[in-house]
């Protein structure tokens, strides 16, 4: 247990493809006792789990190493411990990465520890959860279950830290138990001690998405004006041991920290505030309160908690078939209609060259309000995104799509310009439930000598 009035926590990415100069800045100049980076979510873990189909030592975030080698020099020589879900569908590959970063960036010896026991295919398979999409079972659906993960609390990290690591790095961790874990470990916070894991549950909430708390995502130029963007900081907290908080950034770097700033992110995909479902606990954050103490410095209290639940929620993978994709853009007078011309070509022709049939197409004109899925009406603009996509079983018919969206350069109309395609594999992501007494996690720990 710590005797340190404070813990430190400093948020390093909010998630997968986040920037890694904000990190290094905190593990430079933050005297953090922890960087954490969030790198997971439902879609990046599905991306994982793909590339792992293909290799079996591939499922991991593929900016891993890139953020070790920016911090791990800074943390090793200042005491701090990282932990990351970034291992995403493949924590053990994860933390070997980062063994081979640490041997030459590391300032001294270092232990890596993966954390496993998310991936939970064979539970799931065997106890037939009912599909939360679908309202049927699982052993009802036709496609094929390549993947499930269930999201698991702090209480899997907690081996890991008593065990000396330096870094830390699992799979499908709920995403404030990546701070929640720190917290239980330095305070000695109990499991069943709802009240505390609620507290600290509302840090990890706030933290987890980096630079939101500062600004980020809070941002508008005109009725929410924030400076310094380009160089945004990322955000730390000075958590005491009866949960409550002070949020702060570095000096110098851009973004603010308010209690406006730190409101929005409380709320942000929280459905119920009062009973807020995580692995650790049910927290309640309706109680939470802010108060500003200083230029970009933030109090909160106020949190709490009771119960957590009994069963831990599962990401499920289907496999999807394919989807083909090509875009080409028109500008000038009456690009809309030349887009709209084009979008009837490539319909018509995957349909009777191809055999696609046109429920199958999805047709996007970017630039007339396509992200409204007309839920509003289509407005004329002076250049057109056309942006075409396929549902398909295969990779070649994939590859399809994009061609004929090419093709359009001198197959009509007249002005189609910036042509690009692509195609990937498709996981279908669908959840459930499963008892967490089904649920096993393990430490796997590598010491790399420096």
């Amino acid at each position: 247990m710590t005797r340190r009035e404070t813990v430190r926590l400093g948020a390093g990415a909010g998630f997968a493809g986040d920037r890694i100069d904000p990190a290094e800045t905190l593990a430079k100049r933050g005297a953090l006792d922890y960087l954490i980076f969030e790198c997971l979510g439902e879609r990046t873990v599905a991306a994982g789990q793909a590339r792992r189909l293909v290799d079996p030592n591939a499922g991991f975030d593929p900016l891993l190493a890139a953020r070790m080698r920016a911090v791990l020099g800074a943390t090793t020589a200042q005491g701090t411990t990282v932990v990351t879900n970034s291992g995403a569908a493949n924590p053990v590959a994860a933390a070997d990465v980062a063994a081979k970063v640490a041997a030459q960036v590391a300032t001294r010896s270092t232990r890596v520890a993966a954390v496993t026991g998310d991936d939970v295919l064979a539970a799931v398979r065997k106890h037939n959860p009912v599909v939360w999409e679908t309202g049927a079972l699982l052993s009802e659906h036709s496609e094929e279950l390549v993947s499930a993960n269930a999201y698991i609390g702090a209480d899997a990290v907690l081996p890991a830290l008593d065990g000396g690591a330096d870094v830390v790095i699992t799979g499908r961790l709920a995403d404030p138990a990546l701070y929640l874990a720190p917290l239980m470990f330095e305070y000695g916070w109990a499991a069943d001690d709802w009240e505390i894991l609620g507290a600290g549950t509302v840090v990890g909430h706030l933290l987890e998405c980096a630079g939101q708390l500062t600004g980020g995502y809070y941002a508008d130029p005109v009725t929410k004006p924030v400076k310094g963007l380009a160089n945004l900081g990322f955000p730390f907290g000075d958590v005491k041991a009866d949960g409550s908080a002070v949020f702060g950034k570095v000096e110098g770097t851009g973004g603010e920290l308010t209690i406006r700033t730190c409101a929005e992110q409380l709320l942000y995909e929280v459905g119920n505030p009062a009973s807020y479902l995580t692995p650790d606990v049910t927290a309640d954050f309706t109680g939470v309160s802010f108060e500003s103490v200083g230029s970009d410095l933030v109090a909160v209290s106020g949190g709490r908690g009771c119960e957590r639940p009994d069963e831990l929620k599962v990401t499920l993978g289907f496999r999807g078939g394919w989807i083909g994709e090509g875009q080409i853009s028109y500008a000038g007078p009456r690009a809309r209609q030349r887009a709209e011309l084009a979008g009837e070509i490539v319909v018509q022709r995957l349909w009777d060259v191809h055999g696609i049939p046109s429920e199958d197409v999805g047709i996007e004109y970017v630039g007339t309000g396509a992200a409204f899925r007309g839920l509003g009406p289509a407005v004329d603009a002076p250049e057109v995104r056309l942006r075409v996509t396929a549902k398909v079983a295969d990779a070649e018919s994939a590859s399809i799509v994009g061609w004929e969206v090419e093709s359009l350069y001198t197959n009509g109309p007249a002005g189609g310009g910036g042509a690009r395609r692509g195609s990937n594999e498709v996981l279908a992501i669908r959840s459930c439930l499963i008892p967490r007494t089904l649920v096993s996690t393990a430490v796997h720990m590598t010491e790399v000598k420096v």
